[in-house]
């Protein structure tokens, strides 16, 4: 009820614990507070947070738009309402490696298990599109290192992002995230691999935790979580899949209202008024106060 009863710590260790473990943590990208209860309740192992869909939900394109306030506060948001540790993308870190170690604080006291801050220049791009631009290593390790002095908690976890296969190639991509570990990077997450043979080729290369992205319309294969975990990955994300279904869904209601002048050909796909109480857990409230739940719902709902 209200929020989750675990503690920042508390999720950040249980994410520590998780890489340790040899296990794929699967993570899909929450689009809201009450898809990441849906996260949890479906078995997932994390909830991770897309600087894609943020700024997909304010209707602006991937490219550096959104700010570090707007971030931590959805991010927090999000964190606050699952007892999974939430991992978030934090672009990269909105400034000089200055701004990183305000990031990463603001990160912090918002509640996060982790953050990733990602080698590109501000217009940055989409991971999976063309055109982007990279820092030079030296000053993306200058990123990483402001990054991890700046953190308070030992628990929280840094991950560094290189978009370096789709600019410099795979082998100059293995050498920044080697870089980027000896930083001080807990994990790294290396973008748009482009199959198998070059996820495979990155766990040969590099000896802490890795982060696979399986997004759709990308530049690589979307690999079942049973070939990344047999390849050795530790976290897998679902970055833009659940805004994708949403909003495929939205799109298609508007043109049945539109077109029948009523959405009674669409409730039978709906997620019911009972089931969407079930998600608030309005019981719990009630039993916290007799006086919240007062009503009884209609037939069918």
């Amino acid at each position: 009820m209200l929020h989750t009863r675990t503690t920042p710590t508390a999720r950040r260790l249980a994410l520590r614990e998780g890489l340790a473990s040899g296990r794929l943590l699967r993570m899909p990208g929450a689009i809201n507070p009450l898809s990441a209860v849906l996260v949890q309740e479906s078995g997932f192992e994390g909830v991770y947070v897309s600087g894609a869909v943020m700024s997909a939900e304010l209707a602006l394109p991937d490219i550096g738009l959104t700010t570090l306030t707007e971030v931590a506060g959805r991010a927090g948001q999000i964190a606050r309402v699952t007892d999974l540790p939430t991992l978030v993308d934090a672009d990269t870190g909105f400034g000089e490696p200055m701004n990183a170690a305000r990031t990463v604080q603001l990160l912090e006291d918002a509640g996060l298990a982790g953050c990733h801050l990602e080698d590109q220049v501000n217009p940055k791009r989409c991971g999976h599109l063309d055109g982007k631009t990279i820092t030079p290593a030296d000053e993306m390790v200058r990123r990483v290192k402001a990054a991890v002095e700046a953190r308070r908690d030992p628990a929280f976890v840094l991950c560094a992002r290189t978009d370096a296969r789709t600019v410099e190639g795979l082998d100059a991509a293995i050498e920044r995230a080697r870089a980027y570990v000896d930083a001080g990077a807990d994990v790294i997450f290396p973008e748009a691999l482009r199959d198998e043979r070059e996820f495979e080729a990155f766990r040969a290369a590099i000896d802490v935790p890795l982060i696979a992205n399986m997004t759709e319309f990308g530049k690589g294969p979307l690999l079942k979580a049973t070939t990344l975990a047999s390849l050795g990955y530790n976290i897998v994300i679902y970055p833009v899949t659940l805004l994708r279904l949403a909003m495929g869904a939205i799109e298609e209601g508007l043109r049945v209202i539109a077109e029948d002048g009523t959405q009674a050909p669409l409730v039978e796909r709906m997620q019911t008024r009972s089931r969407l109480y079930e998600l608030l857990d309005y019981s719990g409230y009630t039993t916290f106060d007799g006086d919240v739940h007062t009503f009884s719902l209609p037939p069918g709902a």
